[in-house]
Formats: C-alpha cells, structure tokens, sequence
C-alpha cells in the first residue's frame, strides 16, 4: 500500500512543476486523495459490499470534487490534475501512467446493465481539460485528447483527438519498431505540434484551386497572343478573347490560408 502511494506522490512530483514536496503532494493535492479513496470504495465494490463502495465513492466526491464510480478500474501511476468536476463511469477503465485533467468525463452512452457502457483508455494517454469520451471503446496507448473534444469512437495508439465530433489525426509512422517507436514525451494538456486534418484538406484545396487560377491566366494571356498574331496576318479577324477574360491571377489564396490561422 504504502510502495504504491509513494509512487503516486512521485508521479505528481514528475508531472507537475508546481509540486514542491512530498508534504505537499501528500496534503495539497485532491487527485491523490481520490485515487486513495477510490481504491477502498473499488476493494468493496469487488468484494460484494456495494451500498458501502459507493458511500466511499460519494465520501471521496464530495472531499475532492472527483466523482470515480467503485467499479471503474484505476490502473498505477495515473494523475488526475486539478481534476475538479471529473466523471469516471462504472464500466471505464484506466491504463497505467494516464492524466487527466479538470471537467473531463469518461461516460456512457447505454443504458443496459452489466454490458460494457465506458470507455477503456490505454497506457499514457492524456485527456485534456473539459474532453468527453464517450462509449464503451478503446482509446490507444500513448493517445491524447484535446480541450474540450467530444470523442465518440476508438482512438489508434499514439493519435490525437480534436474537436466536436472529435477529429482523429494519426501519430506518424515510426521509423523504430517496437515499444520504442511508441515512446514519446509527456504533453502537458494533452498539446500537440500535429496540425489539424481538417486546416490541412482545406489548405490542399486553397493550394489546388490556386494552381487552377494560375493556369487559367497562363491559358488566356495564350489565347490572347495567339489572337492578337492572327489580327496582324489578317487570317481571322476580330477578338476571340472576351473582353473581362481572367488574364491575371485573382484568387487570393495567402488571404485565405491567413484566415485559417495557418
């Protein structure tokens, strides 16, 4: 008991450039105090005594304003940071080494009894302050989840998760194979360098739509030239060029790559 309570004082420690002290980590931080909490509610919760599981639970609520149902499975070295107003349902499982922050809510979208209702996180996954992951599937090792996502399907190992519907961006190849390729730094918050799918297909269309625009002046500054030859062998006359044909480029694509924020 004691060996894995000072693994949790020292995984606070590791993460957490605010923690000064064991003496503080040890009185200061409520996610440590509802992680002791829930691993007495979760002994009595498996071992038959539900009505005094869930009181524990409710004890440890209402001390630390993290609510962890006494089924869900908790595993070692997880950090709930801040972790005010955070929701883990009855069915949810967490992997070794995950954190999760303030507002998260791991829930579920069934209501039949004994079937498999939350959501299932892997090894050092991160999710972020406000995120909701909602189901019975699997988030991936190494995953993370961003600010305030609505995550509503399986997350691939090492990927990242933004926006409402969550938005899935894939971790790159590894060039290592093995656990090795897979190791990859803390992200506090769950931020990532990875750009959003949604910024890039938009920008691949700016780009395309651009290339069009270019090769359409190219296009009619040749019909013009071509017409303009004719007119002086006399071989076809008059204008075959509209007067308001686009023979400059007009499409503003570095305006429009700005609005994104790119």
């Amino acid at each position: 008991m004691f060996s894995r309570l000072r693994s949790d004082i020292q995984t606070i420690l590791d993460r957490d450039p605010a923690a000064r002290s064991t003496w503080e980590v040890l009185t200061c931080y409520p996610g440590l105090h509802a992680l002791v909490l829930h691993r007495r509610a979760h002994w009595c919760w498996t071992h038959g005594f539900k009505w005094l599981g869930r009181f524990v639970s409710h004890i440890g609520r209402f001390v630390t304003g993290i609510e962890i149902h006494p089924g869900a499975v908790v595993g070692e070295r997880v950090f709930f940071d801040h972790a005010m107003g955070v929701v883990v349902g009855e069915t949810a499982e967490i992997g070794d080494g995950c954190t999760i922050y303030q507002g998260v809510t791991l829930g579920g979208t069934s209501l039949y009894k004994g079937a498999k209702r939350h959501p299932t996180l892997g090894k050092n996954v991160v999710v972020s302050a406000g995120a909701k992951v909602l189901g019975g599937f699997t988030v991936g090792d190494n995953a993370k989840i961003g600010a305030n996502a609505v995550v509503i399907k399986p997350v691939p190992a090492g990927a990242t998760a933004v926006g409402i519907p969550a938005r899935i961006i894939l971790a790159p190849t590894p060039e290592k194979s093995g656990d090795a390729a897979m190791a990859t730094p803390f992200s506090a918050y769950g931020v990532t360098p990875d750009v959003d799918p949604i910024n890039e297909a938009m920008k691949g269309l700016i780009d395309t739509a651009s290339s069009q625009d270019h090769q359409i002046a190219l296009l009619w500054q040749a019909i013009e030239k071509l017409s303009n030859n004719a007119r002086a062998f006399d071989s076809a006359p008059g204008d075959c060029v509209p007067g308001d044909a686009a023979k400059t480029e007009c499409f503003e694509a570095e305006k429009l790559t700005q609005m994104m924020g790119k």
